[in-house]
């Protein structure tokens, strides 16, 4: 298969992402080619390290870099600024400057720490975005986000810093469980539901998780979810108007993610959150019932959740902490129908009534 080239436009940085076979072998010319500098620090976790860190900062060194290596422990609950704290000392001991280069080796967790420390080491060095999950190449990798969770809810603690370059090697899926795949599905269904409908019906169609999936329509719904990334993230790259239809699912996801301390995958906890809002937005007139249904069969048949037995309080008191939250006020996405979503302003009143609508075995 050859490498597929999605070219990020925004503001602040413009970047190439590369999606093929074999990329990240080729980690060091391309860092080179993108970034320049004469230092790079390659961090990942302790799941990934072992399976990619030392190649990755073997083809950093043989690209003339003075390379070091950052290990952290796997896990959600380690994305916590105790963890950046411990990172940002090493890029100091390993005395990079602002010319050089980060590389994140990894899932979201990795993205999201590895561009966090880049974006504020001397306030600012360069940042390589190497993801090895599904859900990292659709989704996380792509756009700048970058944050920490902190006690009161995911994600609080960041800032938007675009990478320089992202390099998407589809090989590394062979590594991954069935599960964590799976897990990563839920993304996927959503970049279909909010910006292109044929998407959603090839996925709902040809489950992308099913036994001997064909590679290269893999990495062709990989480069067309980062393409639709891409399109929104170039439009609104600091989430003031249509970049917020990313957050569809979300809302809810993020609470049903944080309400089970992080043992629910993220993919799987937005498409949870994804077919509840879209229950509660048939129940409220704001779209079709057919538009809910359409969206509940197509988690189905990725064995991924379609609802959540947390209870309601819990839940709406994890979403009223999500940055989502302005004010008196929550903004929430809600499909209008199959590749169309718009943002809502509702008061937190109506926010919990949307959550009793959609959520739960016993939702009126």
């Amino acid at each position: 298969m050859s490498t597929s080239t999605v070219h990020v436009s925004t503001p602040s940085r413009s970047y190439d992402v590369l999606i093929g076979q074999g990329v990240i072998d080729e980690t060091g010319t391309l860092t080179r080619q993108a970034c320049g500098g004469s230092a790079a620090c390659v961090i990942a976790d302790d799941n990934v390290a072992p399976l990619y860190a030392n190649a990755v900062a073997e083809s950093l060194a043989d690209a003339g870099y003075r390379t070091t290596l950052q290990v952290f422990p796997a896990g959600e609950k380690h994305k916590r600024l105790l963890t950046l704290s411990d990172l940002l000392e090493g890029l100091a001991a390993a005395e990079l400057t602002r010319d050089d280069v980060v590389v994140a080796v990894g899932g979201g967790v990795t993205g999201d720490m590895g561009g966090l420390a880049a974006a504020l080491y001397l306030r600012g060095c360069k940042v390589v975005q190497v993801p090895t999950s599904l859900l990292a190449m659709v989704d996380s990798s792509v756009g700048g986000k970058t944050a920490v969770d902190l006690e009161a809810g995911k994600n609080l603690a960041g800032a938007f810093f675009q990478p320089s370059l992202v390099i998407a090697d589809v090989d590394c899926l062979d590594t991954l469980t069935p599960e964590l795949f799976t897990d990563s599905c839920g993304e996927v269904i959503k970049h279909g539901v909010i910006r292109d409908e044929a998407l959603f019906r090839r996925l709902a169609a040809r489950p992308i998780n099913a036994e001997g999936f064909d590679p290269q329509e893999l990495q062709d719904v990989i480069c067309r979810n980062v393409e639709i990334k891409r399109d929104v993230v170039d439009a609104d790259e600091r989430e003031r108007g249509l970049r917020q239809i990313l957050n569809f699912g979300h809302t809810i996801g993020h609470a049903i993610e944080a309400a089970s301390d992080f043992s629910l995958g993220h993919g799987s906890s937005v498409a949870a959150g994804m077919c509840c809002i879209a229950r509660a937005s048939a129940r409220m007139g704001w779209c079709a019932q057919d538009v809910a249904d359409d969206i509940v069969r197509a988690v189905a048949a990725y064995g991924l959740p379609t609802d959540t037995a947390v209870d309601h309080d819990t839940l709406f008191s994890f979403a009223t902490h999500d940055k989502k939250r302005h004010g008196s006020t929550v903004n929430v996405v809600v499909p209008t129908r199959i590749g169309e979503v718009e943002v809502k302003t509702v008061s937190l009143p109506e926010f919990r009534h949307l959550v009793d609508l959609g959520c739960g075995t016993d939702a009126a």
